[in-house]
């Protein structure tokens, strides 16, 4: 049984078959997925989700697919952690990681999408899959489309770190390195959708790409008790994840699964790329696109597609956006890292950074749940942090000048 029932204009709410397309004829506006509640509600409950293996198709019934787990049976259900010493060095007393950076197969928040748009792709008969992406997508789509035995071809900017390039290579996809940036190379995909039957999952695939976002917030719900954080700082690179971990909270009360106050949102951009939140300490409607430079390359994304849907409900939530210079970024990874024990992209280190920075002010109350989401890992960037490292202490095999190298070391003086 599906709750699909088509799509919908967000828009000018015109209608459509669920088919692979994305942007409405009439005003251009984006589709989104429809389903039918009266569907939803018969079978799912917090009984029945509990009952399911632990992936992300445990909330099948708010997903847009006929067949459930045919693409990603292992994904999703990453952990949601307590931190305590995490919080303790931002002064927060009720903080929780929610860690993507081990999310099944690829280490990232995309094994949640991908898998939702490739068995998607699956039911409509498409045969080769594809995508423009910063480098986590591609991994994803590449490692999916393996499994799936469907042909791939990614699209990335030149220039891309090492790690993420050999993450998608080993899956023998198809690489193509665009001279540009992201925004450039997702127009090139949009125009190569246009003339190829290729199942794009960020361009014509797109309304049920950004479904499997909800299942990061589903999750936070069930891990929590079946209650709602009262705070959430999230990551804004393209827009999807945000605006989808809302509405997975919106829907989780909706449908009788979770208690709690409305939870306050907070975006969290690179200061090298960070449209949405400069629209949002400006005071404006819309953002202004921009030209990234950070390190946070995962995150650089200058005309993010959902960016406005991004501001609309940080406001509505009562939340707020900052942003993170690339040291801060890098400060925050080997913070996570060293009390934690959790090696996080600069994404990651830029939910941190940013908490950090609203605890500080005063914006997120030092009492109340807080969930910071990770969303990638660290050992794909290492380029980000190797600098900032120290280098190891090197010493002959002898006891004494282990011991002598140690008690030079701050913290180590009194060391047995």
């Amino acid at each position: 049984m599906t709750a699909l029932v088509g799509l919908k204009c967000r828009a000018c709410g015109a209608p459509y078959p669920a088919e692979a397309v994305y942007v409405c004829e009439q005003c251009l506006g984006p589709l989104g997925v429809v389903l039918d509640e009266a569907v939803v509600r018969k079978t799912l409950s917090r009984a029945s989700i509990e009952s399911r293996p632990r992936s992300l198709w445990r909330y099948r019934e708010v997903l847009p697919v006929l067949e459930p787990g045919r693409v990603g049976p292992t994904s999703g259900m990453t952990p949601l952690l307590r931190a305590e010493r995490l919080g303790r060095a931002i002064g927060h007393d009720d903080c929780w990681v929610k860690d993507d950076s081990v999310n099944h197969p690829t280490c990232s928040y995309k094994d949640r999408v991908v898998p939702v748009a490739l068995s998607r792709a699956l039911e409509l008969g498409f045969t080769t899959v594809s995508c423009a992406s910063t480098g986590n997508l591609a991994n994803s789509v590449s490692a999916h489309a393996a499994r799936a035995g469907l042909r791939c071809v990614i699209f990335i900017p030149d220039g891309l770190e090492r790690g993420k390039i050999l993450g998608s290579a080993v899956f023998r996809a198809t690489i193509v390195a665009v001279r540009g940036n992201y925004d450039q190379v997702n127009r090139l995909c949009t125009e190569l959708a246009e003339r190829h039957r290729w199942a794009f999952v960020n361009v014509n695939l797109r309304p049920y790409y950004v479904e499997g976002a909800k299942t990061f917030g589903w999750e936070i719900v069930e891990q929590l008790g079946w209650r709602l954080p009262r705070h959430a700082v999230l990551p804004t690179a393209g827009g999807t994840l945000l605006p989808k971990v809302a509405e997975a909270f919106e829907e989780a009360v909706r449908y009788g699964c979770a208690e709690g106050a409305p939870v306050r949102i907070y975006t969290a951009q690179a200061a090298g790329s960070a449209p949405v939140v400069r629209a949002l300490h400006a005071g404006l409607d819309r953002f202004e696109p921009v030209k990234p430079q950070t390190i946070a390359k995962s995150i650089a994304i200058g005309n993010p597609a959902d960016g406005n849907d991004v501001l609309r409900i940080v406001r509505a939530s009562g939340g707020w956006g900052e942003m993170a210079t690339d040291e801060e970024i890098v400060s925050a990874i080997r913070l996570l890292a060293e009390t934690e024990g959790i090696f996080t992209e600069p994404a990651g280190g830029t939910t941190v950074a940013v908490a950090r920075k609203l605890v500080a002010e005063g914006k997120i109350p030092k009492n109340e749940t807080l969930v910071i989401g990770v969303t990638g890992n660290g050992y794909k960037t290492q380029e980000a942090v190797v600098e900032a490292l120290p280098a190891p202490r090197v010493v002959n095999p002898k006891v004494r000048e282990v011991e002598e190298t140690l008690a030079g070391i701050p913290g180590w003086e009194d060391a047995k």
